[in-house]
């Protein structure tokens, strides 16, 4: 029952690309900024050019999050500045760059991902104290809301609403995008967050990733113990880290498989290619021409 419900939804969403077959739905986007918006974007260009009504929800401050070209565009005011969120993106950067060896790589990368995570909650916290936006969003009637999930605002607002939600990403800390919908991932195969490892792991760092592994679930919560604990305040019901992911409809999982570690995944787990920036050009002449000697040298090669 539960698969076959996954392939009537994963059926629903591809309909909606099709243009001529369906009638337009009222979608709402949940965005997060930076690289993710930029991703997200070519979507939901793409779904307003299907006839469908496209309402994306954005911070008054944000990097690239601004007007709609051809959606609408709702904003709401927020706690904090550009700077601050300069700042936080600088220190962020800082960390990951810094080189250290584990644990102390480990320890400082959990430290400055939970301040990083505090100014998501934040940013959602002054969603639901926005009462204009609260009316508009409980009159307008949506269909589904589509989101990155990272900072669980989406969800939340989606359970609010009591509308189906769509997930739209790249990947997930702690290994949540496979634990929350029962995904195989063995220690001895797939590297954990922090570890840097790749597929092909020595004994110990397979021990290494075994430890992280262990530690997953303790850093996670800490992470999004803030997030759950307003999730539950909004919903007015206890929830998880599980209970917001697994209610999802479909996981748009924006990477190749076969650029990811070989795994099971679920049926409404679809991989949807590389959308991580805008619409490539084509190449110029000079290029063109140039890709196609070091084509016709490689076949030589093999030839000889």
């Amino acid at each position: 029952m539960t698969f076959r419900l996954c392939y009537l939804l994963a059926a629903w969403i591809c309909i909606l690309f099709i243009p001529g077959l369906s009638e337009g739905g009222k979608l709402l986007v949940v965005p997060m900024d930076g690289s993710h918006w930029l991703s997200m974007k070519q979507l939901v260009l793409k779904l307003k050019e299907r006839g469908h009504e496209v309402v994306v929800l954005i911070p008054e401050v944000s990097w690239q999050m601004g007007k709609g070209q051809s959606y609408t565009v709702k904003t709401y005011p927020v706690d904090y500045t550009l700077e601050d969120l300069d700042n936080s993106f600088e220190e962020f950067l800082s960390v990951h760059l810094s080189g250290q060896p584990f644990p102390l790589n480990a320890l400082a990368l959990y430290n400055i991902s939970k301040h990083t995570f505090r100014i998501f909650f934040v940013q959602c916290k002054n969603l639901f104290s926005s009462t204009e936006i609260m009316q508009y969003l409980n009159q307008s009637g949506f269909d589904a809301l589509l989101t990155d999930p990272i900072a669980l605002c989406g969800a939340t607002v989606a359970n609010y609403l009591s509308i189906p939600y769509v997930f739209f990403m790249r990947g997930f800390p702690c290994n949540l995008h496979y634990e929350a919908s029962k995904c195989p991932s063995p220690l001895s195969y797939v590297p954990r967050l922090f570890t840097f490892n790749s597929d092909n792991m020595t004994f110990f760092q397979r021990v290494e990733n075994a430890l992280i592994a262990l530690l997953e679930l303790v850093y996670c919560n800490a992470f999004y113990t803030d997030g759950l604990k307003f999730s539950s305040e909004i919903l007015q019901r206890e929830v998880s880290l599980v209970d917001m992911l697994n209610g999802a409809s479909i996981w748009l999982l924006r990477y190749d498989f076969v650029f990811e570690y070989v795994r099971p995944v679920m049926p409404n787990m679809v991989f949807i290619g590389g959308v991580n920036c805008a619409q490539s050009k084509p190449l110029s002449k000079i290029y063109r021409t140039k890709v196609s000697e070091i084509v016709n040298d490689m076949g030589k090669m093999c030839e000889e």
